[in-house]
């Protein structure tokens, strides 16, 4: 930043009985930026695949599953056992016994009536009739017939 550095007041000369007035002049400096493209990224991505060798050792487990029948009435619920390396799982059910008698609750006794009553009543019925209008030449009726 350069300055020129003058006296704050313009300086005055006089010559015979003439003044002379010298402007003075002074510098400033603005200062600013400017976005400049001076080149570009391009950014991408590559996938780049390996094969490898996983190894594990894997578990899994079967069960058999058989039904025995035992149709026998027990007292209370047996519980679940093992026998040998066999898990015994008990399956109960409850079953009503009923009693069955036949019983004549009532009867229903049934007489037929016949009875005529008269009956009138005010209805409106609807008809439609075809009106033909015929017409001369200048549209003047000549003649109506239904």
């Amino acid at each position: 930043m350069t300055h020129d550095h003058h006296d704050p007041a313009p300086r005055a000369t006089q010559t015979e009985g003439q003044t002379d007035v010298l402007p003075l002049a002074e510098e400033s400096l603005v200062v600013g930026k400017q976005d400049v493209v001076t080149g570009r990224v391009r950014v991408r991505t590559q996938t780049k695949e390996t094969q490898e060798i996983a190894s594990l050792d894997l578990a899994s487990e079967d069960a058999d599953v058989v039904r025995v029948p035992i149709g026998r009435e027990v007292d209370a619920a047996p519980p679940v056992r093992t026998e040998n390396d066999v898990t015994i799982v008990p399956i109960l059910e409850e079953v009503m016994v009923v009693e069955k008698r036949l019983v004549l609750k009532e009867e229903l006794h049934i007489r037929r009536r016949t009875s005529v009553e008269s009956f009138e009543e005010p209805v409106t019925l609807r008809r439609q009739e075809a009106v033909v209008e015929r017409e001369d030449a200048t549209g003047v009726a000549v003649g109506k017939r239904p």
